[in-house]
């Protein structure tokens, strides 16, 4: 029996990084559906498993405990399957980096669709998503990361930070050819970070499992749609 229930949409964005963080750390976890989400909005909320808006929502079997917000539900399981680093300092530095991701997606999302994407719209926001991946890039130039090795906040191996880091990348530059280019332009050892991340077997096997379940969507709707038109005209 899995060990998590995770409610999130039929498309990766937003629970892809609680996917990826699940599948990283070996963990099976069953998905409520769509349907089952709707029905969890709309329910009363002293019914809800946890309050909650919107998903994505996570409910740990085995500690009966459920947490929505994607920060909070990484942050949970940064903890109770031991992912976070030991120091202080870096274990902030990795959820100041989560909630940079979390921003990330909802900007390139206009906040979820409260508007949609126009050509000027778009141009007028690239400085800013470049300004954006120079974070990434930053980070990992101050603990010493290079295109070829290390990870962004050091250490042998990758953590959750480099876990989410390259969920964010990879997912939204396999699907739109454009944002490739600029990644690899604007942060070069972010990229081939993503690279190295989003090629470890879990990662690839996940990323496999979402192409095969949800095709080339990314957030669906209209903001997609619209998204789409900017980057592929």
């Amino acid at each position: 029996m899995p060990d998590y229930e995770l409610y999130y949409w039929s498309v990766p964005f937003r629970g892809q990084f609680v996917r990826a963080v699940l599948a990283y750390a070996g963990k099976s976890w069953s998905e409520g559906g769509d349907d089952a989400i709707v029905r969890l909005m709309g329910a009363a909320v002293r019914d809800m498993p946890v309050p909650f808006m919107g998903p994505p929502l996570l409910i740990d079997k085995k500690a009966h405990v459920a947490i929505s917000q994607m920060p909070a539900i990484v942050l949970y399981l940064g903890e109770t399957l031991r992912l976070l680093p030991d120091a202080p300092a870096d274990r902030a530095m990795t959820m100041k980096i989560v909630c940079d991701a979390n921003d990330v997606i909802d900007e390139i999302t206009l906040d979820g669709g409260r508007l949609m994407w126009i050509e000027k719209r778009w141009e007028e926001f690239v400085p800013r998503l470049k300004k954006w991946m120079s974070f990434w890039e930053e980070t990992g130039r101050r603990h010493e990361m290079t295109a070829d090795s290390g990870f962004l906040l050091g250490g042998d191996k990758p953590g959750i930070a480099d876990v989410v880091s390259a969920t964010l990348w990879s997912t939204m530059t396999e699907r739109f050819a454009a944002l490739k280019t600029l990644l690899a332009e604007t942060a070069p050892m972010t990229a081939a970070l993503t690279a190295r991340v989003a090629a470890l077997p879990p990662l690839a096997k996940l990323a496999a499992k979402a192409r095969e379940d949800y095709g080339e969507a990314y957030c669906g709707g209209q903001i997609e749609a619209s998204l789409r038109k900017v980057l592929e005209h």
